[in-house]
């Protein structure tokens, strides 16, 4: 509280003075004095006058401040109360976002994408904002709920921003709040945190030595199983493990040796050939089939005829091999690098295998194919190699 009676009496310059919480006494040219209470809701800074000082004292204009600001912190704006306006009903931050993961869910590429969305909130985001009108959520909330994770867990952390910044976004476009997204990167929360690639540590996956391929690879065999036979297609294709795992029957062609993994199911969101093996075809040929479905998963849950096969029964595997010390997805290291030191390969073909993004333009341009032919003699000659 920086005003006293004695001191606004002594006022007598035109201009605003501020008691503190919201609170200004203005004086005009004309030497009246009045007072103002000033707030930001929803990103709009607006201003309400009170009345002169004849009309309300010191302390009744603290008093009606603390009303007024209680209101703010409620989500409601004093002038539209004071003028009847009925705010529009507010929705928790929670609430807000269950809405809008369910309005991305069908253009997500598998169910893995909604479990991630839900267990970051529900792990960095509702513990802090999860109960909190969506109108209210600052700069200073979002800071709050990243500042703790940016520098050991940063790729989570930055994932977690750009959720937030959705949910926002997805909130304005409704209507439910107005003003700027306050879990922005740029001219925001840039100011506030380091860039992520200043903080990010780099973890590649563990691979295999490629020089050890083969000796893992019979080792694999002798092992029983759905799990073990879906990890070793999984190595034969270089596949990541969910278009592995997602692969059903009616995507296969095997006249042609061929496998079309639909773009709905690729990281690219781009229809993926994959050159089978003599190897590949050979161990597909060897799984039960359900002879109801022409469109089954070729790897069956245990549990359940209608679901694949879960990315932990692979994990489980190398656990029974006593090799935690390696990951599915590793295994598509080994392969790029067997393909890079023993063979030749062009880095083009390679990466077309691995169904990267040609990330150079000019690249892209001259290379209007999918080199399919050639990525056939590379899977083979991988095949070959898994089995030497």
């Amino acid at each position: 509280m920086k005003l006293t009676v004695k001191k606004i009496q002594s006022i007598t310059k035109a201009g605003s003075y501020g008691d503190g919480r919201n609170l200004w006494l203005v004086v005009g040219s004309t030497g009246l004095k009045r007072w103002e209470f000033r707030y930001t809701l929803n990103g709009r800074p607006r201003q309400m006058g009170l009345g002169s000082l004849d009309l309300m004292k010191l302390n009744e204009a603290r008093d009606k401040a603390v009303e007024l600001r209680r209101m703010v912190q409620n989500g409601e704006d004093p002038i539209d109360a004071r003028k009847g306006q009925k705010p529009p009903p507010s929705q928790t931050f929670e609430e807000v976002a269950e809405k809008c993961v369910t309005s991305l869910e069908t253009g997500w590429s598998n169910p893995k994408q909604e479990r991630q969305w839900r267990s970051s909130l529900a792990s960095y985001v509702y513990p802090v904002i999860g109960k909190r009108s969506v109108t209210l959520i600052t700069t200073a909330d979002v800071f709050d709920i990243l500042q703790p994770i940016w520098s050991t867990k940063s790729e989570t952390a930055n994932r977690v921003r750009m959720r937030i910044e959705k949910v926002l976004d997805f909130a304005s476009a409704l209507k439910l709040r107005s003003g700027e997204n306050p879990a922005r990167w740029k001219g925001n929360l840039d100011a506030l945190l380091p860039k992520i690639t200043k903080v990010k540590v780099v973890r590649h996956h563990p691979a295999l030595p490629y020089a050890e391929t083969a000796q893992f690879v019979a080792a694999l065999r002798e092992k029983e199983g759905i799990a073990p036979r879906a990890l070793e297609f999984t190595i034969l294709t270089a596949a990541r493990t969910n278009e592995a795992l997602g692969a059903r029957w009616s995507e296969f062609d095997f006249d042609n040796a061929t496998w079309t993994i639909p773009a709905h199911r690729m990281k690219a969101q781009r229809e993926h050939r994959v050159p089978l093996s003599k190897a590949a075809i050979a161990l597909l040929q060897t799984l039960p089939r359900d002879t109801e479905s022409e469109d089954g998963f070729v790897f069956i849950s245990p549990r359940s005829k209608n679901k694949p096969l879960s990315n932990m029964a692979m994990l489980k595997t190398l656990k029974l091999m006593k090799r935690q010390d390696l990951t599915v997805h590793g295994f598509r290291s080994t392969f790029r690098d067997w393909a890079a030191e023993t063979t030749r390969y062009q880095d083009i073909v390679v990466e077309m295998a691995l169904a990267h993004t040609v990330g150079n333009a000019v690249e892209a341009a001259y290379r209007r194919g999918d080199l399919f032919e050639k990525r056939s003699r590379l899977m083979n000659d991988w095949a070959e190699f898994c089995e030497s």
